[in-house]
C-alpha cells in the first residue's frame, strides 16, 4: 500500500509542476481536467503525508525510550508513543478507504423518484414526508431542486415526484436512499387514533446526459398532454408536458412542470438515460458479481431499508441496524448521521472484499 501511495504522491507532484507551467492554460479544458484529478488525489496525498511524519515521530519516540532517560520524561515519550501507534492505525485505516476504487458517478447530480406505496392515501402523505425531508436536506446542502414531475392527492399527499438536485456529490450522498421506506403512525384520517404502516418507494439515480448512453431516436415514441394536479393547480392551457415511451425497455418517463415541450422533453430525455444506464449496470453487476449483496444493501427499490415510528420517535434503518431517536429533525432534513453511518458501512464492506479478494 505504501508503495503505492508513494506513485500517488508522485503523480500528485508532477501535477503541480504542470500546473505552475506559463502555457498551462492554453487548452482550458485540459487545464480543467488536470485541476479536478488534483483535487481528487488531494486527500490522499496529505493524508499520506501525515502518516509518514507521524511514523517518524513514533520511531523518533521509540529510540528515545530505549536510550536513558529520567523517569518523568520516560512516562511522559511512553504517552506519545502509544498515541502515536492509535494515530498511525487510525491514519492507515483512512487510507485504506481512500485507495478504494470510486464510484464515477458520486460526483453527478442526482435525479429522485418517490411514489406512494401501500396505505391508500396516508402513503400519499407519507411520501409527501419524504419529498419534504429529501428537498429540506438540499437546502441545508446548498444544492438545487428542479422539479420534474409532481402529482398530488386532494388531501396534500404525493402521488408521485420526480425531481432532480443538482450540487456537488449529490448522488455519493443520496445514492443509498433507494428502496421501501416504511411509517408507523396515526394517519391524519383516522379518528380512532390506531397506529398504521404504509409504504412509500423510492429510486435515486445519477442524472445522465444522453451522450452517456446510446438513445436511438426511432426506439422513443413522444407524447404531449396539458400538464395538471390537484383540484385543479398548475393547469396548463397549452399541450406543454412530455411524455416518452422507450420502446425497446417499456420505460415511460414524464415531465410537466416546465413550460415549453422543448424544456420538459429536454428533462425527459435526462431521465430516460439515467433509468437505462442504472438497467445497464444492473445486468453488468449481475454476470460480475453474481449479485453478490454488499451490507448496505442493493439499492432495489422493493427492498425495505428503513423504518419511521412516529409513536416512539424513532427512525431505524434495516441494512445497518441503526436506530437514531430523532425522528422530528430527521423528517426536517437531518440526515447527515444516516448518510454517515451508511456510506461508512459500505467503505468497510467494500474494504474487507478487496482484502478478502
Amino acid at each position: 500500500m505504501l508503495e503505492k501511495l508513494k506513485l500517488v504522491e508522485e503523480k500528485y507532484l508532477e501535477m503541480e509542476q504542470r500546473a505552475a507551467q506559463p502555457d498551462f492554460y492554453a487548452d482550458p479544458k485540459a487545464a480543467a481536467r488536470l485541476l479536478k484529478e488534483q483535487k481528487d488525489l488531494e486527500p490522499v496525498v496529505e493524508t499520506y503525508r501525515r502518516y509518514r511524519r507521524i511514523e517518524q515521530e513514533s520511531k523518533d519516540l521509540r529510540e528515545m525510550l530505549d536510550g536513558p532517560l529520567e523517569p518523568d520524561m520516560k512516562e511522559l515519550c511512553q504517552e506519545e508513543y502509544t498515541q502515536a501507534k492509535k494515530d498511525l492505525e487510525n491514519l492507515e485505516y483512512q487510507l485504506k478507504v481512500l485507495l478504494l476504487p470510486r464510484d464515477p458517478n458520486d460526483e453527478k447530480n442526482v435525479i429522485i423518484e418517490i411514489r406512494g406505496g401501500v396505505g391508500g392515501e396516508e402513503s400519499a402523505l407519507f411520501a409527501h414526508s419524504l419529498y419534504r425531508m429529501y428537498t429540506m436536506y438540499a437546502a441545508s446542502m446548498g444544492w438545487s431542486v428542479d422539479l420534474l414531475n409532481y402529482s398530488e392527492t386532494e388531501l396534500g399527499g404525493v402521488k408521485e415526484a420526480d425531481f432532480i438536485l443538482t450540487g456537488s456529490g449529490a448522488y455519493s450522498r443520496l445514492k443509498f436512499e433507494s428502496g421501501v421506506h416504511r411509517v408507523q403512525r396515526v394517519p391524519e384520517t383516522e379518528s380512532g387514533g390506531r397506529v398504521h404502516t404504509s409504504t412509500a418507494t423510492v429510486a435515486v439515480l445519477p442524472e445522465m446526459e444522453e451522450v452517456d448512453v446510446e438513445i436511438r431516436p426511432e426506439d422513443i415514441e413522444m407524447q404531449v398532454f396539458r400538464s395538471s394536479g390537484a383540484g385543479g393547480q398548475h393547469i396548463n392551457k397549452t399541450s406543454s408536458a412530455v411524455r416518452l415511451i422507450h420502446k425497446p425497455s417499456g420505460i415511460v418517463v414524464s415531465c410537466q412542470e416546465e413550460r415549453s415541450q422543448v424544456q420538459n422533453r429536454e428533462k425527459c430525455m435526462h431521465m430516460l438515460a439515467s433509468k437505462l444506464y442504472e438497467i445497464e449496470q444492473t445486468r453488468i453487476e449481475s454476470e460480475h458479481t453474481g449479485l453478490r449483496r454488499s451490507q448496505v444493501g442493493t439499492g432495489m427499490r422493493n427492498e425495505r431499508i428503513r423504518t419511521y415510528n412516529f409513536p416512539q420517535g424513532r427512525v431505524t434503518d434495516h441494512r445497518i441496524g441503526l436506530t437514531l431517536y430523532k425522528i422530528d429533525a430527521i423528517m426536517d432534513g437531518s440526515l447527515d448521521e444516516l448518510i454517515d453511518a451508511l456510506v461508512t458501512a459500505d467503505q468497510a464492506d467494500k474494504l474487507q472484499h478487496s482484502e478478502g479478494a
